[in-house]
């Protein structure tokens, strides 16, 4: 039910949310410092999971990443592809990214999270690790938190999620924590990002971000 409200919520509005939010131009530059940094040295395919209008997948791709675009919303998909018709996007859910084990070198879930249910996070962490090659890696965004807790979105309700919570989450799911950035900004929410990597012995050894 919870997915239906976000697909309804997102559909009924991707228009309005591609001509505001759907630019490189209105994400924060430490934000695409950060990603592009965790892009570098990427190899093999790139999943963005959750990539709305495709503005960051196309950023991937023209760094010279091998990315494609899911997205559960239908109306975000056709934005994508007419905005960014070299870049391949699809339709697909969190919970079911419609590739085999192994398949992606990195996942990149961009504030694509945000949206659920506690209940409902450890299912896609666990379809990400799956979905993952063994040492690869994962970079998700969401807004960070002194507890789990609802707050009202300007689409739809959405969670804040302390770090250490998260951490966990990923632990859990099969990954080994790497990196972590924070963002506030004054009268804004917090942001947060981690990196982390599918949990296997060839996994690179953790170092400073």
């Amino acid at each position: 039910m919870a997915g239906n409200v976000v697909l309804d919520a997102y559909t009924g509005r991707a228009e309005e949310y591609t001509a505001l939010l759907g630019s490189m131009a209105n994400t924060h530059k430490s934000d695409q410092r950060f990603v592009a940094q965790w892009a570098r040295d990427l190899r093999g395919v790139v999943i963005d999971a959750g990539c709305g209008p495709g503005h960051w997948t196309d950023f991937l791709k023209k760094r010279g990443v091998d990315a494609e675009g899911i997205d559960h919303v239908q109306a975000f998909i056709g934005q994508a592809r007419k905005r960014f018709p070299t870049v391949p996007f699809r339709v697909a859910s969190l919970d079911d990214l419609g590739v085999r084990d192994g398949y992606a070198a990195a996942i990149l879930a961009w504030y694509s999270v945000i949206h659920l249910a506690p209940n409902d996070l450890p299912a896609v962490l666990r379809e990400f690790a799956r979905c993952i090659a063994p040492g690869g890696s994962l970079l998700l965004g969401f807004f960070e938190g002194d507890t789990v807790e609802p707050f009202p979105h300007a689409v739809t309700t959405a969670y804040f999620w302390p770090i250490g919570e998260m951490s966990t989450q990923l632990k859990t799911a099969g990954f080994h924590v790497h990196a972590v950035n924070t963002r506030t900004d004054p009268g804004k929410r917090s942001h947060a990002a981690i990196i982390a990597h599918r949990t296997d012995a060839s996994a690179p050894p953790e170092v400073p971000f």
